[in-house]
């Protein structure tokens, strides 16, 4: 017993040695303790071996070796103001196109240094490094300083027109854009536009893309690639019959067919490659595949390579599994010109994504589009085939049980390594956050945790037999305030669910917003928080595209359906139960504060009081998802479900199950004045303040 319990603190001491938590407190606040079948599985996929007493007594002499090794990291973070603490006896100079500096006497960066990527160098050892030099705290951009932000939050492909080819598109984005704009919106949050499949079946999760470093071709708008204008008569008339089976029309709710879109879309974009073009698009597409570099030559690769092989790279001949492979090289020359048109793609996706942000900008809005950063991407896409030297292998990315999933969630989403991350200089992480960043006035971080920590689950193991992994939370944190910073954007943290208490003052004390939900904002007592006890470094939201809409929730229909498909984790009656008296309490609060009338009973009185409840609160952004200003009545997503409920793939309707299109949607009075209800009461109180 004594030895098995020795054994055990060892297995806990060689955890603890590479950032594996032996504990953590669950959403009840209990002290939870993973598994030493979990801490030895999770080891392995880090790459360490656990498997024999022996071996983790060697692992603990290899990490106490390693920390002994003096060495210039090869990326240090240093926020602005503080000193640099480099290995011990080092003498680090900092590398500047006029020479060496020194650093002052206290270890500090030049005070004339700005904001941005330098590089160390160890003048005794020669180690040299790079140097991100980061804000210590992101300050919002002048145009949303001190003003508080009203916007919509929607998913784009939901958002169909009548000229969109059966999903929401970058156009679609534009005129959404400047349709809210018009009634005081500052900006629009949308769904991850990451990139998808380059064949079909396409995944319709947003939230398990391909790839996080580029974007998906079906949010491209055929009609305003230049080229398009060019097309002799026939072939133009070769489009239009492409698009014509997709057009979205009144009637009954037809579910979004991204396969049927992929397809149409490819076969208009063959035909717009064979248009000669301007000199001028000319280089600015050589200035863009410059700008992109190997990465973008990479994701192109694995695009053809995929259409020749398959998409689960992983079986695929042995020499194609590794990018960087002769064999690789001489497939990507053989299929040169399908590696030519994903490269291309990508670059009509960058203009399109510029004409979106600046739209919006135009519009008037402050932030203007605002994307969504998915926490990873799919096992078989090409971040996992271009990344795999950063990731680890052996575990998935998920959540532990909490008040919304019981059973917790495997996102099926291979993690970054994070000592691998580290040595490859965070480029890959750092390429991503900056992409995005480029392309909008801001980025939503999805569970933004990932920066601190994250759930691994081990292959073979349930979601909630997994571990927390930990990230050295400064560098990463201070490298997405430091690429949001040289965009001049804002940055909102997804920080819903199991969090350490300690992490969302921590985010707020480095300008990072948190995300605060309505229906999980409550005092000890468990009754709603009123709304000066919200935080203000935050988008306050009623509810997010993994929760009904307002007009479900109240009804009580989601309980029914999770009950029906075995994912409600509780008695049913208790389930309604309990809703039924948040849904008093919050009836109650929000007459007590005059925004609700004791007769009140629609769902449409309530949704209105819900979000001038929002505008009371001190939040910075306040989120309207376009599901409830319609009176949508469905899910975007149910989690927990892949084949059982249609994810992803429902387009926006109302209340009487109709379709809603963006057309209809920019002419509807009902809309645009619950947005100016916010925006104006967002003004109120910001003049009561200053009164």
């Amino acid at each position: 017993m004594v030895n098995q319990r020795s054994s055990d603190q060892d297995l806990r001491r060689l955890a603890e040695a590479h950032q594996v938590a032996v504990e953590f407190l669950d959403w009840r606040k209990r002290r939870v303790r993973p598994s030493p079948e979990t801490l030895r599985a999770v080891l392995g996929a880090l790459g360490v071996d656990a498997s024999s007493p022996a071996a983790v007594r060697e692992g603990l002499r290899e990490a106490a070796r390693r920390a002994e090794l003096p060495r210039l990291p090869p990326v240090t973070v240093v926020r602005h103001g503080a000193p640099l603490s480099g290995p011990p006896g080092a003498r680090v100079v900092l590398e500047t196109p006029g020479g060496p500096r020194a650093l002052d006497p206290e270890g500090r960066l030049p005070g004339d240094l700005p904001l941005g990527w330098h590089r160390l160098r160890d003048v005794g050892s020669g180690d040299s490094g790079l140097l991100a030099h980061v804000p210590d705290r992101l300050a919002p951009p002048s145009r949303v300083a001190e003003r508080r932000v009203a916007g919509l939050m929607t998913q784009l492909y939901s958002v169909r027109s009548r000229a969109s080819w059966g999903m929401g598109d970058l156009a679609d984005l534009a005129a959404l854009a400047r349709f809210s704009a018009a009634a005081g919106a500052g900006f629009v949050l949308i769904n991850p536009l990451h990139a998808t499949e380059p064949t079909c079946p396409i995944r319709p999760s947003p939230y398990l893309p391909c790839s996080r470093r580029f974007a998906s071709p079906l949010y491209l708008r055929i009609e305003e690639i230049p080229e398009h204008a060019a097309l002799p008569e026939r072939d133009r008339d070769q489009v239009a019959r492409l698009a014509a089976p997709l057009r979205a029309g009144a009637g009954e709710l037809a579910l979004i067919d991204r396969d049927a879109v992929w397809q149409a879309k490819r076969q208009a974009l063959e035909l717009l490659r064979t248009i000669p073009t301007t000199e001028g698009r000319r280089a600015a597409y050589r200035r863009f595949a410059q700008r992109e570099g190997q990465t973008l030559t990479d994701f192109a690769t694995w695009c053809a390579l995929t259409e020749e092989h398959g998409q689960m790279w992983r079986r695929w001949p042995a020499p194609l599994r590794d990018p960087r492979s002769p064999e690789v090289a001489a497939e990507a020359e053989r299929l040169a010109d399908r590696v030519e048109f994903h490269r291309w793609a990508q670059w009509l996706l960058d203009e399109q994504l510029a004409a979106a942000q600046q739209a919006a900008r135009d519009a008037g809005m402050p932030v203007g589009v605002l994307h969504d950063l998915a926490v990873g991407a799919n096992p078989d896409g090409a971040d996992a085939w271009m990344y795999g030297h950063v990731l680890a292998d052996g575990a998935t990315v998920g959540a532990p049980p909490d008040d919304f999933n019981r059973l917790g969630q495997d996102w099926q989403q291979p993690p970054w390594h994070p000592g691998r991350l580290a040595e490859a200089g965070y480029v890959p992480y750092r390429d991503q956050v900056g992409f995005w960043l480029r392309h909008g006035g801001g980025l939503r971080a999805d569970h933004v945790m990932g920066l601190f920590r994250l759930w691994w689950v081990p292959s073979g193991a349930s979601a909630a037999e997994g571990a927390y992994v930990r990230y050295d939370h400064e560098a990463m944190v201070g490298i997405l305030a430091l690429e949001a910073h040289l965009a001049d954007a804002v940055v909102v943290g997804e920080d819903l669910g199991t969090v350490e208490p300690w992490v969302r003052s921590y985010l707020a004390s480095r300008g990072i917003l948190g995300t605060s939900l309505l229906w999980f904002e409550a005092v000890a007592d468990g009754s709603p928080k009123p709304p000066s006890q919200w935080r203000a470094e935050c988008l306050a939201t009623v509810d997010t595209h993994d929760m009904p809409p307002v007009p479900e929730f109240v009804s009580g229909a989601h309980i029914a359906l999770r009950e029906q498909l075995g994912l409600l984790g509780q008695e049913p009656s208790e389930a309604r139960a309990e809703l039924s008296a948040k849904l008093e309490a919050w009836r109650r609060l929000l007459v007590d504060l005059g925004l609700l009338t004791s007769s009140a009973s629609d769902v449409a009185a309530l949704t209105a009081a819900l979000h001038a409840f929002l505008a009371r609160t001190p939040a910075h952004l306040v989120g309207l998802a376009l599901t409830d200003l319609v009176g949508e009545r469905r899910s975007q997503n149910l989690p927990g479900t892949d084949q059982e409920y249609p994810n992803w793939r429902v387009p926006l309707g109302d209340g009487d199950g109709r379709e809603v299109l963006l057309d209809d949607l920019v002419t509807r009075d009902d809309v645009a004045d619950q947005i100016r209800a916010v925006t104006e009461e967002l003004a109120r109180q910001l003049s009561r303040r200053g009164s």
